[in-house]
């Protein structure tokens, strides 16, 4: 069972969604109902594996929840719920799973539910994960080598990339190129899925299907059709180099820890 916490001030909103949870979300159940910031805070230390899943709005009766982030320490996976769109970069950097805009409907709804059982399905073999790595590493096995140049012929010629002079990687008309700093691209014999698995993902992240940044490109980010972000990079491009939007909970956590 799916222990689900709602944090929302009005009760017709609570109970519209309370509806919308029973109807959408199965296995699940709602062990609390509240109101402000401080109620939250408060029980959210009392009970720090009380929830799964928080349904959370964004303007409570004494704040906004993103003051919650601030004072405690939240682990639950959170599902933002609102009537307003400028909220989205801020929730997608508490690490949100979805943003839902009221009036909520089933399909988001079942969305989002189908993205937290994912995410909760896959933490215990994150777990695992970090926990096989953390062994490996007291054994002393060596950490993973990645990629420091790429070799591509031209001709009858071999060109050396160094991967600390590539600004991004991207596929066209099932080709990957790799784009230096200083403008000139090259052609990769490689796909963009095995490019990504050769490349530092500390320095490098897959923002899409078909483009891969380094974070010394992003020069910066902007809002894009209120839930997506978008990038400008250097090397300058005439394509949109948008986040996905399955991949901007994590591109905004591999920010903040790089």
């Amino acid at each position: 069972m799916i222990n689900v916490l709602i944090v929302e001030d009005e009760i017709p909103a609570q109970i519209n969604l309370k509806k919308l949870i029973d109807k959408c979300c199965d296995n699940s159940r709602v062990v609390m109902t509240l109101t402000s910031v401080r109620q939250t805070i408060k029980w959210l230390e009392e009970n720090p594996k009380g929830a799964d899943v928080i349904f959370m709005d964004v303007e409570l009766s004494d704040g906004i929840c993103f003051e919650i982030f601030e004072r405690v320490n939240v682990t639950q996976h959170v599902i933002i719920t609102t009537a307003y769109d400028n909220y989205a970069i801020n929730a997608f950097k508490v690490n949100s799973i979805d943003y839902l805009l009221k009036p909520i409907v089933e399909e988001d709804m079942r969305r989002a539910w189908s993205r937290c059982k994912e995410r909760l399905e896959s933490r215990v073999a994150g777990e695992m994960e970090r926990l096989i790595n953390i062994m490996s590493r007291t054994n002393g096995e060596t950490s993973k080598e990645y990629k420091k140049r790429f070799t591509v012929k031209t001709g009858e010629k071999i060109a050396i990339i160094p991967v600390d002079e590539i600004a991004y990687c991207y596929s066209k008309d099932k080709s990957t190129y790799a784009v230096n700093r200083n403008g000139s691209q090259r052609l990769l014999d490689y796909s963009l899925d095995t490019v990504q698995e050769m490349l530092d993902p500390k320095i490098f992240f897959r923002i899409s299907r078909s483009y891969i940044v380094s974070i010394n490109a992003i020069e910066n980010i902007s809002k894009y059709l209120s839930t997506r972000l978008k990038l400008q990079i250097v090397p300058h491009t005439d394509d949109e180099v948008v986040v996905s939007r399955s991949r901007t909970s994590d591109f905004l956590e591999w920010l903040d820890n790089n």
